[in-house]
């Protein structure tokens, strides 16, 4: 596999490389120069989801890993399921939210964390990442005790539930939680200007953890094939994705380039519409974020959209062409976990973003499927006033109450950062 920088196509990298990295040196983002498009596909998802990730991972990266060691980065990784459960007649949720840290994060982080750990003995590694709800526990929990590795965890202060922010805050040891006086774009502006930085990169060994990184993204386009491998309708198959910095979308359409059976995407946001309002106009213009239920897609700026750019050439037209989209106020969204409640489906508020935006974008005959990329328990502050009742905690998070927050406040200045790492 041969990456790319989004910004100089002259600026190569293996996948070694730029996994290590994280940003290229130029700002861009690392991108296949070439996705392979698979032949084989129907064979493929007649396998489970462990030895389909095997083969999957070994065809684009058999360059540098044996099949061995593919396997094992795979098997070791991805030890819980992703189940497909139907929702109504045509709409289905794709539950990512089995992992340790209960949310879909956990598929790229874990990766991510094995890569890194091949050939990192005696090398000094610091992740840098921001996190706007999930990410920083799945990136904590994959990386906590790992020696030689520091964890630096961005977030912004009061603006993740309380039970998130205990899934990192609480580790202590090597991973420190810093809660940033902002909204999220302020800690990924952060997180950009330390790999700016190329004398802090060097001597701390800066990689970053976030889906900026190539490992998360290529996690993530194993569990758009198990969707399809366990739909048993023929009928086109259209999935809607809750989008907040669109590494899950990139994903997914990296994932459709190489054969996966998926007619089209839906983009699905809340109140911070960047996008849609970029689909529907052809004018991209980031924006400070705006708070809302559905936190972790609260951002104004987001990076992967330059990889989504770079897919389609800039194409504007190609780009509205192949996707779909909407938004979800958070009234609607407070309405659409109601109603799915009373279905019988208890969703989350970015579960039922994506529901409501690809029930108003899913056509006569095909089927849809919307991600629900987090533990309805992790929102139980918000979603029990809705639901009239007390959402009962997984032990994973009912634990987390016991433990005492260890995180530092940290003012949204460069050089408070760097002081900070320093």
């Amino acid at each position: 596999m041969r990456l790319v920088s989004t910004r100089t196509p002259d600026l190569a990298a293996t996948f070694v490389e730029a996994a290590q990295a994280g940003l290229a040196p130029d700002g861009g983002l690392f991108v296949p120069v070439e996705i392979p498009c698979f032949a084989d596909v129907p064979d493929l998802l007649r396998l489970d989801f462990a030895t389909r990730s095997t083969e999957i991972l070994h065809r684009l990266l058999g360059d540098e890993f044996p099949h061995a060691v593919v396997e094992d980065l795979a098997r070791s990784a991805f030890t819980f399921p992703a189940p497909l459960v139907k929702v109504s007649g045509r709409l289905s949720a794709l539950e990512l939210f089995h992992g340790p840290t209960l949310a879909f994060k956990d598929f790229g982080a874990r990766f991510l964390a094995r890569v890194l750990a091949l050939g990192a003995e005696g090398h000094r590694r610091t992740v840098l990442t921001a996190t706007s709800g999930d990410t920083g526990a799945a990136v904590a929990q994959a990386f906590h005790g790992l020696p030689g590795v520091q964890v630096v965890v961005l977030y912004p202060a009061g603006r993740v539930s309380p039970l998130q922010e205990r899934q990192f805050a609480t580790c202590g040891g090597n991973v420190l939680a810093l809660a940033v006086d902002g909204a999220f774009d302020d800690c990924q502006r952060l997180v950009k200007g330390a790999f700016e930085d190329a004398e802090l990169v060097v001597r701390l060994g800066l990689t970053s953890a976030n889906s900026i990184n190539i490992a998360r993204l290529l996690a993530q386009t194993l569990y758009y094939f198990e969707a399809a491998a366990q739909v048993e309708s023929d009928a086109p198959l259209v999935v809607s994705v809750p989008s907040g910095n669109f590494g899950n979308l990139t994903a997914g359409l990296w994932a459709q380039r190489m054969g996966a059976p998926i007619q089209a995407f839906v983009a699905a946001t809340n109140a911070n519409r960047v996008v849609p309002d970029y689909l529907d106009t052809g004018v991209y213009r980031p924006k400070a974020s705006v708070a809302t239920l559905s936190n972790a897609m609260d951002v104004g700026s987001p990076s992967n959209w330059e990889r989504i750019f770079a897919l389609f050439g800039g194409d504007h037209d190609a780009m509205a062409a192949a996707l779909r989209w909407g938004s979800c106020t958070d009234a609607e969204t407070e309405r659409i976990v109601i109603d799915l409640d009373r279905m019988g489906y208890l969703a989350d508020p970015h579960g039922a973003v994506a529901y409501h935006v690809l029930r108003a974008n899913l056509r006569d005959g095909e089927q849809g499927i919307f991600l629900a990329t987090a533990h309805p328990a992790k929102f139980r502050e918000a979603l029990a006033p809705a639901l009239g009742r007390e959402l009962p905690l997984p032990k994973a998070l009912s634990d987390l109450l016991e433990l005492p927050l260890l995180n530092e406040p940290l003012p949204a200045d460069q050089a408070a950062l760097r002081r900070r790492l320093s």
